[in-house]
């Protein structure tokens, strides 16, 4: 009977912990939800192979495969059936029963409950640091972090929608991550391969494959551009922003500095002027706003340079 107290008074402790934790995440605008299994068909999974019993860390389980409702995003009991459950099994803990290991499905760096729930979030609560179980890895071309959201989720998707298109793991393994802040960019980047394409056919004069374009635009444009942001430190003037946002930005900003300056300019020249334009002040962009908009002027009466240029 005193532990059966114990495992309510415990239970009821961590009702109001998942209370605060709600009002937190709440106030700060975040979500409360546990990650749910289904977004992992995002990332294009090609296959899963058992991987038998082990011992796994608790705090990279992140997601279940059917029960994400009935548990908050630090996969504490937040419905009143699954706290009562949480208290039957403490208590079962309490007077010495021993669990069997739990089922998971792991995803990179992370793992979804497929069995196991309730031992799950009683380890979770209790500090546990290992549990045991029964893994089965899913082979997927991008992985997944312990503090990975369902938005990142989304863009982890498209990221593996992408590289699947361009084959860019096979073209050039090893290659550098390409991870954007915001959805929808990844459908940009293929443009921009697109119409390296073309230009590259233009100026060779004969049929460009779509490797020899991805392996081109990434050795030529993508990389170079990289490199040249990590050189000269442009990071840290766009806090939350990512490598490949500061890539889209730095392209289109080469391509009008190259026009306004007649000739093209290459990946350093244009990095070190986007990074000028990051540290200046609202008025003085006003002002180059307006210089950009005489020097276009003043390009309407002479030839321009064309994405051609650009492209040679």
């Amino acid at each position: 009977m005193e532990l059966e107290r114990q495992a309510q008074l415990e239970a009821e402790a961590l009702s109001r912990r998942v209370l605060i934790h709600d009002i937190l995440r709440r106030l700060r605008g975040e979500d409360n939800d546990l990650l749910p299994y289904s977004a992992v068909s995002e990332l294009r999974p090609k296959g899963e192979s058992y991987r038998g019993l082990q011992t796994i860390e608790v705090d990279k389980i992140i997601g279940t495969v059917d029960r994400y409702g009935d548990f908050d995003a630090e996969f504490m009991p937040k419905e009143p059936f699954t706290l009562e459950r949480w208290t039957k099994l403490r208590q079962a803990q309490l007077e010495g029963t021993e669990f069997p290991p739990i089922h998971v499905y792991k995803v990179g760096d992370i793992y979804f409950v497929k069995d196991g729930n309730h031992r799950t979030a009683l380890a979770k609560a209790q500090g546990q640091h290992y549990i045991d179980a029964y893994v089965t890895e899913l082979d997927v071309p991008v992985d997944l972090d312990p503090d990975d959201t369902l938005k990142d989720v989304i863009l982890k998707g498209e990221y593996a929608e992408f590289l699947e298109k361009t084959r860019l793991p096979e073209l050039r393994p090893g290659h550098e991550p390409i991870l954007f802040s915001k959805a929808g960019r990844y459908d940009v980047l293929l443009d921009h391969i697109h119409t390296h394409q073309y230009f590259m056919g233009l100026n060779q004069k004969r049929s460009i494959s779509w490797e020899e374009a991805v392996t081109d635009w990434y050795d030529n444009l993508y990389l170079p551009t990289i490199l040249e942001i990590r050189e000269n430190g442009v990071m840290k003037n766009f806090p939350g922003r990512t490598e490949a946002d500061l890539y889209l930005w730095i392209s289109d900003h080469r391509y009008y500095l190259s026009q306004a300056l007649g000739h093209d300019v290459g990946p350093e020249e244009a990095t070190l002027s986007a990074r000028r334009q990051a540290q200046k002040g609202p008025l003085s962009r006003l002002v180059d706003r307006l210089g950009s908009w005489l020097s276009h002027l003043a390009a309407q009466r002479k030839p321009s340079v064309t994405k051609k240029t650009l492209e040679g």
